[in-house]
């Protein structure tokens, strides 16, 4: 790695880093410290990509046999930090954080006791022998660009919608990629620590790292799945359903509430435990034969009297309501609880209230 940056802020003449008596030298390593950085001068990146130099060729540590691996993290946001946290409470050693806002390295270092920090991943990639990238999905492909692996290690992001295969350029022999999504959100450290007991992490890679992948989720209590190759988005465009379309429904319902006069705690009472019953026949029924109201009936009455309202009342929440009722058509015609004539009675209303 590279042990000096261009310049010290503050310094008009830089350090000699071949002379460990140089003051300066001394007094910026120091400011360097403090930063919560650690530069190790005695290895450059140059050094990392010679693979000759027998002294190089595993500079990285080694967990012991049985052990789980020694693991890093690039970014040091809620992801990166409460994966940390959760691991390293459940006996893996995270051993670095790789992240360039000083900030978040030292709330991740508080967090997690004994992990040393540094702005560049490069550096990161000497201590570990397992490197999980956590940062945004735009930054994962140009990061994984700029690093080289070592043989024996292995390398996974937490992206929900990216496959494995963006980490590809990283990969030099005897090396491994993958991937490692938790099905949590992620807006609050401690919330997020505890939600992984149970929760489902994706995971991808080659038969043995997913087998590894399988055992750290278990380690924090989750359960791993397995995706199969080329599945991803559609995978991730459910959990985005699930989680933020789930709340653009509710958001709609605390809509139509305010017009029966209810205020969003009042919705959220009232429809709350409509919503768990319904998803509770769904887990014990299936969904398709969870489904009950207008639509399974073949009220067109019914729902005619829904769109008017929508148009008068609330019409933002009218092109959700058509959507959810088309499907809702969909899946009634499949059980066979609609007559032909029935369900293109129901289509042509709402087609008409659009």
């Amino acid at each position: 790695m590279k042990a000096w940056p261009d310049d010290v802020p503050g310094r008009v003449v830089r350090p000699d880093p071949q002379d460990p008596q140089d003051p300066q030298r001394a007094e910026a390593l120091a400011e360097l410290a403090a930063s919560g950085i650690d530069l190790d001068p005695s290895r450059t990146r140059d050094d990392r990509d010679d693979r000759s130099k027998p002294d190089h060729d595993h500079p990285h540590r080694h967990s012991e046999p049985g052990s789980p691996p020694v693991i890093g993290i690039v970014g040091a946001g809620a992801v990166g930090t409460a994966l940390g946290v959760a691991l390293g409470r459940a006996g893996w050693p995270v051993a670095a954080v790789a992240s360039r806002d000083p900030g978040r390295r030292e709330r991740f270092r508080a967090a997690v006791p004994g992990a040393r920090a540094f702005a560049e991943a490069a550096a990161l990639v000497d201590e570990v022998e397992l490197i999980i990238v956590a940062v945004p999905d735009d930054a994962i492909a140009v990061l994984a660009a700029s690093l080289r692996l070592y043989s024996g290690q292995a390398m996974i992001h937490t992206s929900g919608a990216l496959g494995a295969e963006v980490l590809f350029p990283a990969m030099a022999a005897g090396t491994q990629v993958g991937a490692f999504h938790p099905l949590v959100s992620f807006a609050d450290t401690e919330r997020a620590v505890t939600a992984l007991r149970g929760a489902t992490i994706a995971i991808e890679g080659d038969d043995d790292l997913a087998a590894l992948l399988a055992r750290m989720a278990e380690a924090l209590g989750a359960v791993p799945v397995r995706l199969t190759p080329g599945s991803k988005a559609a995978y991730h465009a459910a959990a985005v359903l699930a989680a933020g379309g789930f709340v653009a429904l509710l958001d709609a319902i605390v809509e139509l509430g305010k017009v029966a006069g209810l205020d969003e705690a009042g919705s959220m009472a009232i429809y709350g435990r409509l919503i768990e019953q319904t998803l509770g026949n769904a887990r014990a029924l299936g969904v398709a034969s969870a489904l009950t109201g207008p639509i399974a009936r073949g009220d067109v009455g019914t729902l005619d009297a829904h769109l008017a309202a929508l148009r008068a009342s609330a019409p933002a929440v009218l092109p959700l309501y058509r959507a959810a009722a088309e499907r809702e058509i969909d899946l009634a015609v499949g059980r066979g609880l609609l007559a032909p004539e029935v369900s293109a009675e129901l289509r042509r209303s709402l087609a008409s209230a659009g």
